[in-house]
């Protein structure tokens, strides 16, 4: 408990700092699954997103936090109807946390208003770790902000595990995210249960019919079991949206102001839906 403590006692800008530099320095010095150019440029664009989004938590973190207690104090949620030993609560807690996600980014997929918002994150057309940088900071203390706060009033789920929740978060998002080459058996083994790299590129390509699967963030089986799971060879990869791949449409200012465009989503060959051949 005391290392627990002492783990999330640690700022969470620090952590992200931390992954950024270790996982961009990677993909600097290693061989990458995908080669493009101005990465400083794209690093530049995407971090952006973050400084907004630190700048606005300073105000809803503490907004969440309060309801959540608040929740917490009045014993609302289905977890307080039974005893649990503290460790399993948390597992448990993690994992609803986790599903709710699920559920909601499934629903920025299909609600259109929710879209506009979220599109933003699959516009990146040269993905790398900086991509876990670029949410419309709307949809990320909006929707998935509340949906913490939802999840706390349904199961009763706390900060702390809330906090555990975020810390592994991270983690996934920097190794999903990242344009390194990792071992193929990954996917045979732990990739059974949790979300591996190959897995969110699948979720990323402009083909909509892989673009809507694999929406889970820390554990595939919510893919699985609900019927939303695809994969597809690493080497067909194309990232990004088709309405956004003009240069011009990679800068920050564009995207923080697109959900309020009207950009019609542009489909491989006219169609909502391409089966694979």
């Amino acid at each position: 408990m005391e290392f627990l403590d002492m783990i999330l006692g640690i700022d969470p800008n620090f952590i992200v700092i931390g992954l950024i530099a270790i996982f961009f320095s990677l993909e600097q010095v290693s061989q990458s699954p995908v080669n493009f150019k101005k990465r400083i440029h794209h690093l530049f664009h995407n971090l952006l997103f973050q400084v907004i989004l630190v700048g606005l938590n300073v105000f809803f973190v503490t907004f969440q936090v309060f309801s959540i207690e608040w929740l917490n104090e009045h014993h609302i949620g289905l977890l307080y109807l039974i005893e649990l030993p503290f460790w399993i609560k948390l597992f448990i807690s993690v994992a609803l946390y986790d599903i709710t996600a699920y559920w909601i980014h499934r629903g920025t997929h299909v609600i259109p208003l929710l879209w506009r918002f979220h599109r933003v994150h699959h516009s990146d057309t040269s993905m790398d770790a900086s991509t876990v940088f670029r949410f419309h900071p709307f949809e990320l203390i909006l929707v998935f902000g509340m949906g913490n706060i939802l999840t706390a009033a349904l199961f009763g789920t706390d900060v702390l595990s809330m906090a555990v929740y975020y810390l592994f978060l991270y983690v996934f998002f920097f190794f999903e995210h990242a344009n390194l080459t990792y071992p193929k058996w990954l996917n045979s083994s732990i990739g059974l249960i949790f979300v591996m790299p190959d897995h969110h590129r699948v979720h990323h390509q402009q083909d909509q019919y892989y673009t809507d699967s694999n929406y889970a963030d820390i554990f595939i089986v919510w893919d699985r079991v609900f019927g939303t799971f695809k994969i597809m060879p690493a080497q067909k990869n194309k990232y990004g949206l088709t309405e956004f791949d003009e240069d011009k449409k990679q800068t920050f200012l564009f995207l923080i102001k697109s959900p309020f465009l009207n950009i019609k989503r542009i489909t491989i060959d006219g169609k909502k839906k391409n089966k694979p051949e």
